[in-house]
């Protein structure tokens, strides 16, 4: 146990925090940059309650209950939205973590399971978008232009792999030169590092190939980033950023006459909905998704209730309801 003459106030452990995510945990530097700006508010709100020297062993539950009704009924996004329940429990989960490193460190704090998670609806489905939808939104890029070939393939990639955002602007241009084979029928491998710095393979059907083949054939540069900004003359920013997908993808989905919110995050749903719908157990879409625990998986049951629904009505016997 630390002698208290050593304790510094709680905002003081933050960037030894960070560091340990980088270094013991290999937190991947999104997961770290989230944290910051989690970790960030509460040291806001504990200036804003003249909490500031807050030492850790003085945390209370009773701290934590305010700072959950600040989350809840006072904070306002820069668009000035109130957070939702899952956004609110972003920023408990990352106080959750720092508590945890301080108990590690010896140091006397407030239990970390004394920080409750606001309820959720187990029963949220997440948004997806229908198949014809889906194939709509990947035919309006203008295809002719380079940018538009550009977007087409990187779309064509999220549904055929369901890449996260992040794992896919890191991708390099040599992380595909296997794309040379050029046989029309062939699902090519491709091993990442995904959340967690874990390794996991995705798969690139033959046609996500074929527009990824195009969309690299059109290019006379030599520039490391696989998708590339094109209006950019500065080589060290040629490398597209996760802002300009999101706005991308959002965009299309309009032109597209699709009236729901379309992000990256979308598009990788629709992947799992799609991989369940044709018959692939639970398991099996976890592995595909880089999920950690299949708990994550289990909110695309919408999709197996539904499949298990149509084996039970085609093939139990008790349908005929005048065979008495």
């Amino acid at each position: 146990m630390k002698s208290s003459r050593d304790i510094l106030p709680i905002k003081e452990y933050i960037l030894p925090f960070l560091d340990y995510c980088e270094i013991e945990k290999g937190l991947s530097n999104n997961t770290q940059r989230n944290y910051r700006q989690y970790l960030q508010l509460f040291v806001k709100w504990l200036e804003h309650t003249k909490n500031q020297g807050l030492l850790p062993h003085e945390l209370t539950a009773q701290h934590i209950w305010d700072y959950r009704l600040y989350l809840a009924r006072t904070y306002k996004t820069p668009s000035e939205e109130y957070l939702g329940k899952k956004s609110q429990n972003y920023y408990l989960i990352a106080l959750r973590a720092l508590l945890g490193f301080l108990a590690e460190r010896d140091i006397v704090t407030l239990p970390s399971s004394k920080v409750k998670l606001a309820r959720q609806k187990s029963d949220e489905i997440p948004s997806f978008l229908d198949m014809s939808d889906m194939e709509n939104m990947l035919k309006v890029p203008d295809v002719k232009t380079p940018s538009g070939l550009r977007d087409r393939a990187i779309m064509e990639l999220f549904f055929s792999s369901g890449m996260r955002i992040s794992e896919l602007v890191s991708l390099d241009a040599d992380q595909v030169s296997f794309l040379k084979d050029k046989n029309p029928a062939r699902t090519f491998e491709l091993s990442i590092i995904g959340k967690g710095k874990h390794i996991r393979t995705i798969f690139i059907s033959p046609r996500a190939a074929q527009w990824l083949r195009a969309y690299l054939d059109s290019r006379p540069d030599v520039y490391k980033p696989l998708f590339i900004n094109q209006r950019s003359s500065d080589p060290d920013s040629k490398r597209l950023s996760v802002r300009y997908i999101q706005l991308m993808i959002s965009r299309y989905a309009m032109l597209a006459g699709i009236s729901k919110k379309v992000t990256p995050h979308t598009m990788r749903h629709t992947y799992a909905t799609d991989l369940l719908a044709r018959g692939a157990d639970l398991r099996s879409v976890q592995e595909l998704l880089g999920h950690k625990n299949v708990s994550t998986t289990q909110i695309y049951t919408h999709v197996t209730n539904k499949r298990l629904r149509d084996i039970h009505e085609k093939f139990h016997g008790g349908k005929d309801i005048n065979n008495k």
